[in-house]
């Protein structure tokens, strides 16, 4: 008789693994998100750029579903005691074709609450099949950010101003911030995206630089309180390890 005795809640499963599209999202997760879970019972916390973003030639973009999902069944399958979850912008989800991502197709006629839910369940759905009988699917959360990172960004329109250096821009942010009834549903099109917005007033805007400065000055306390989907999420991270 096998008389090992089982981890206690605390140690079983409490490492998570945050697929993220790129480099801001990337410092998001390791200089600010990381920090306030470990509070809750984790013991490694990391961010994994999907798809091999690093040494695409092309930089920026989501890949295919089919490339992406390899990765994480990956990384589900070769730690069974991980959690894991994802951070991708709606509004560059494939749609059609081999690189569509599931659930993504006739979103445009969902109501805004329901655009990311559909997606998370397709996406959910596709990996425990993918899995198996067996998979314990509370594994796998994902999260698709509604409609882009720099929605996020608008969460603090003054540190928004200061973190990218443009303070004297602040007023504008929040006049389009004020159009809105959260900054989740600054709305998705080549004209109107969140960042095309900041690109309108900050031309030279760079994401992985200014984005992340601007995320590390607006903090996640912020981001909680206006972002009612980011919130969600959080909270469900907050619950996994207990």
């Amino acid at each position: 008789m096998n008389w090992a005795v089982a981890p206690e809640p605390s140690e079983f499963m409490s490492r998570l693994l945050i697929h993220v599209e790129g480099e801001t999202e990337e410092t998001f997760v390791n200089e600010v998100l990381a920090s306030y879970l470990y509070g809750y019972g984790y013991t490694k916390i990391s961010a994994r750029l999907i798809g091999n973003a690093r040494q695409r030639d092309r930089r920026g973009g989501i890949r295919a579903w089919n490339t992406v999902r390899k990765d994480i069944l990956n990384h589900l399958k070769e730690d069974a005691e991980c959690f894991s979850t994802m951070m991708v912008d709606f509004y560059a989800l494939p749609q059609t074709g081999e690189r569509a991502w599931p659930g993504r197709a006739g979103t445009a006629q969902l109501a805004f609450s329901e655009k990311a839910a559909s997606v998370e369940r397709a996406l959910l759905a596709d990996i425990c099949n993918e899995m198996g009988n067996g998979f314990e699917q509370a594994r796998f959360v994902p999260y698709v950010m509604m409609y882009e990172f720099e929605g996020l960004l608008f969460s603090d329109t003054d540190k928004l101003g200061l973190g990218i250096g443009k303070p004297e821009l602040s007023p504008k942010f929040q006049a389009i911030r004020n159009q809105f009834a959260t900054p989740e549903e600054i709305n998705d099109s080549p004209l109107t995206a969140p960042s095309k917005r900041i690109i309108n007033l900050v031309p030279n805007y760079e994401k992985p630089l200014m984005g992340t400065l601007a995320i590390l000055e607006i903090g996640l306390d912020a981001i909680r309180q206006e972002c009612p989907l980011f919130r969600k999420w959080i909270e469900q991270l907050e619950q996994w390890p207990r």
